[in-house]
């Protein structure tokens, strides 16, 4: 039996709702909202009841109320009590679709639609109802507890920063099987992971944080985008206004869902410290700290691992340094000498690495045998140890090796 709450319909949705088996309805009349100054009193407290144990499974709106009225409400209760779906009964063009569909909507039907149309809309509603609970209850979030989030930072631009994110997501990738990984970009005015991986993204970031999607895990899941290698990709907004509207509260809900959902999170971060770059420090398990080997590039980090240990967002850190050349000035022991500790992994200058990311395939991706794959690999083995190799060969059935 599904609870079902219809909020604001006439008497003719109301009668089909009755006819639907296996429905306990509970209504909440249009007049009740047509009140302005009882309104905002009224939709509290069907909040309030939403939260409870025993609440609807499903929310159906008329429009007997208003366009905006309903809308307004399917989006509170969006935001509040994101473990209940709404369906929206009513007429709408293409824009008051998507519309609906950003307030939290998960099905809109025509008023004058078939009686099976409405059975199965309120069947597909239920049941997402049911797995949103089960994604976003407490054994989803002891089920994530073991997951990483890695950010990848650096004080400046240039420095290869997205080329060791996009190849650590791809080598997670590939060690811990498809859809275990998932990239965000987090360079919210000049993302490049799109460009890195030379995709052409339908849905980007700013989408992914705001309607649905940010509160439901389900709908988030179908925004990723999907690149060959089994990675998923949160790809940055498609222009500095929309970057900008992303605030550090929506970047750490949308890393703490991706956490409870994915192995691993691997998060390229803008240069500096942003408020979202911080958002997203605070939500890693795991720092990569990425430096080049010109003065600049250390004194930067110096000063920004500093600034992060001061505020308590230090996680666990892991020092590297890029573009390693054989008579580099500063050396890596001039780097350790300033730092204070020496960097963890060294990679080394490659003409290879810049062609890669010219024509969006990650070295990792390619499986070249390049100086620079070799050396990324204890960078991987941190998050994904790769497989033991055995010291037994393959025998034939003649008992001969193979």
């Amino acid at each position: 039996m599904n609870r079902v709450l219809l909020i604001a319909a006439d008497e003719v949705l109301h009668t089909r709702l009755q006819g639907v088996p296996g429905t306990d309805l509970l209504v909440v009349p249009a007049t009740a909202l047509r009140a302005e100054d009882h309104r905002d009193r009224l939709v509290a407290r069907l909040v309030g009841w939403l939260r409870g144990a025993e609440a609807a499974d499903v929310v159906v709106l008329g429009d007997a109320a208003g366009h905006d009225v309903a809308l307004g409400l399917a989006q509170r209760i969006d935001q509040e009590v994101p473990g209940t779906s709404v369906v929206l009964v009513a007429r709408l063009d293409r824009a008051s679709w998507q519309s609906a569909l950003q307030a939290g909507v998960r099905d809109v039907l025509d008023p004058q639609g078939a009686a099976d149309e409405l059975a199965g809309a309120l069947a597909r509603a239920a049941s997402l109802t049911a797995a949103r609970r089960d994604a976003t209850g407490p054994a989803a979030r002891v089920e994530g507890a073991d997951h990483q989030v890695v950010a990848v930072v650096s004080p400046k631009g240039g420095v290869g920063k997205t080329t060791v994110a996009t190849n650590l997501a791809v080598g997670l990738a590939q060690r811990a099987g498809e859809g275990s990984t998932v990239l965000v970009d987090l360079d919210l005015q000049f993302g490049d992971v799109a460009s890195a991986l030379a995709m052409e993204p339908v849905h980007r970031l700013p989408e992914l944080v705001s309607g649905s999607a940010a509160t439901d895990p389900i709908a988030l899941k179908a925004l990723l985008e999907r690149h060959p290698t089994g990675l998923l990709v949160v790809c940055g907004a498609d222009s500095p206004v929309a970057g900008d509207a992303v605030t550090a509260e929506q970047v750490t809900r949308l890393l703490q869902t991706l956490r409870r959902q994915f192995r691993h999170v691997v998060v390229d971060t803008a240069p500096g410290l942003t408020d979202p770059t911080l958002a997203a420090v605070e939500a890693s398990t795991d720092l990569v700290a990425l430096s080049s080997t010109d003065v600049p590039s250390v004194r930067g980090l110096r000063s920004e691992l500093a600034l992060l240990e001061e505020l308590s967002l230090l996680p666990t850190r892991h020092l590297v340094l890029n573009a390693v050349q054989r008579r580099s000035t500063p050396g890596p022991d001039d780097v350790a000498a300033t730092l204070g500790v020496r960097p963890d992994v060294l990679l080394p200058h490659s003409k290879a690495v810049r062609l890669s990311t010219n024509v969006g395939a990650p070295l990792l991706q390619s499986g070249t045998r390049d100086p620079f794959v070799r050396s990324f690999a204890p960078l991987l083995d941190v998050f994904a140890p790769a497989p033991a190799r055995s010291w037994l060969r393959r025998r034939s059935s003649a008992g001969q090796s193979r």
